[in-house]
Parts: structure tokens; sequence; C-alpha cells
């Protein structure tokens, strides 16, 4: 299949990428061209800026691919940016848990948020918080072009050893440095996702017969007290836990855990969290 791919020259997007040339398809990627890639001559390429629709319009205009993965639509403009010039058969949001932010569970369900009921607000980036322009970016994708067969790919943190924004690793490396860390959740059960299981999801929706919102994350849960105890333990050198101290990047997440039976039944298996986070901590 003649597949494009809006941004993905970095963490998951690269496994991402990977497989689906592994795979056989014809990947194009659409990024600003200022980071450098591995793929060589195995992908074409398409320059544009994601932010600004001229740029979007002048690169993809009248163009037609069987598969639109894209990675950085962030709010509803972003999807009209790209759909109003862009056709394709399916479209593959990456969307986020983030959707769920104010339901009041812990087992986040696809059934939790309806994109197709909730009022659609066309909005930029900074219109409302992250988990509200996502909201409406799903819900533009459903609503204003329901004739597109869609699928929003709710994703938690997403973490492993090529994660470029270090947020796990800042953890062990405060503890070693004996940096005094703020952590306001320290007993929340979170549910998160390693990127090359991230990107061989996406991957493998390709040429499924679904649409609609689904749940992306490795089994289970595990608390930030549990990571900066085995790191204790690991290195013998115990974190400085101080409410003045520097925020920690995870602050803020309540207890969830991702309800992944929809993408189960597609046929993909997740591993589970505590099978691999303590290797990543490791490393």
């Amino acid at each position: 299949m003649k597949i494009l791919v809006i941004g993905g020259t970095r963490f998951f997007g690269i496994h991402m990428i990977e497989d689906l040339l592994e795979k056989g398809h014809e990947v194009t990627i659409a990024t600003r061209g200022k980071t450098k890639d591995s793929f060589g001559d195995r992908v074409k390429r398409v320059i544009m800026d994601r932010e600004k629709p001229e740029s979007i319009e002048s690169a993809l205009a009248g163009r037609h691919f069987d598969i639109v993965i894209d990675k950085i639509a962030y709010c509803s403009n972003d999807i009209k940016a790209t759909l109003d010039v862009v056709s394709c058969d399916k479209y593959i949001h990456t969307s986020t848990v983030s959707v769920y932010y104010d339901i009041d569970k812990f087992v986040w369900s696809e059934k939790e948020f309806d994109p197709h009921k909730t009022p659609l607000v066309w909005c930029s980036r900074i219109d409302f918080h992250y988990g509200e322009i996502k909201r409406q970016a799903e819900c533009a994708l459903f609503q204003a072009y329901k004739g597109i067969p869609a699928i929003a790919v709710r994703i938690p943190l997403v973490i492993g050893k090529d994660d470029y924004t270090k947020r796990l690793y800042s953890y062990v490396e405060d503890i070693l440095k004996q940096v005094p860390m703020n952590i306001d959740n320290l007993d929340s059960k979170m549910s998160f996702i390693r990127s090359d299981e991230a990107g061989k999801f996406m991957a493998f929706l390709v040429d499924k017969d679904f649409t609609g919102p689904i749940n992306a994350s490795s089994n289970g849960t595990i608390t930030l007290r549990e990571i900066i105890d085995y790191v204790e333990k690991k290195t013998e050198t115990k974190a400085i836990l101080d409410e003045n101290g520097v925020e920690a990047p995870f602050n803020g997440f309540p207890s969830y855990c991702v309800d992944t039976d929809t993408a189960k039944k597609l046929g993909f298996e997740f591993t589970t969290v505590t099978d691999w986070i303590y290797d990543l901590l490791d490393d």
C-alpha cells in the first residue's frame, strides 16, 4: 500500500516506519526536513510545515494515498488542514489517553469518550489544554470527515531507550545526582507503553478492518514509588523527595489503567509493563 506518514522521524515513529517497510509498503514521510532519519532511499519524502496550512496544501494538494498516518495532529484545525487537501482510503490519527482526562474511573476504555457525540470546536494548539485539543482533533476527524474511514489510537505515556524527552531517565538521574524532586503522585497506578511496541501497533492497524477509537498500552500498571524503590535498591542511593524540589515529569497523572480489549480482539497482544520496565531502568 501507498502510505503517507506525517511526522515519524523519531521515537516510536521510527519503529512504525521500519515495520511498514519490512511489510513491503511504499512509505512517504512528510516532515519539515530538519530531523535526519535513517531510512535512506527506502522512503519517499515530502517537505512541509505541519503547523502551516499553506505549506501542507503546497505539498499535498490533490495527492491520494491508501493510508495516511498522522503522528502530529494535535487539534481540530490540524485535522482540517490535512484532510481538506489530501485524499486517502483510511486515516490513522495518533491520539492520547489524555482524552479521558476528566473521567473519574480507574479503568479507561474507549467508550469513556465518544468523539462522535461531543460538540466539535475548531481550535488551534494553544486554545485549550492538551487533553481537550486532542479531544477536538478526534471530534473533527469523526464528525467533519466522517466519510473517511478513520482510527484514533489512544496511547498513554510512551517510554523506551530512544525516548528523546528522557522523562523516565530523569527520575534515575536525579536520584543518582541527589537532586531534590517534587513528586505529587508517588502512588498513582499508571499505564505505559514501550516505544517499539507503540510503533508496531500503529503499523499493525493499516490493513485491519476497523474504524473508531482504539486504546494501545502495555498490560498492567506501575507506580512511581515502585520505580523509585527499585532504583534506590539497585544503586544504593536514596531519592530526595522535597515539595520544593524539581517538578517531576509525570506529575499530575492520576491512577489509571488502559483497557486494551479492543486491540486484543483484533489480534494484537501487548506486553506487560512489569516484564520490561525494570530492564529499561537497568539500561
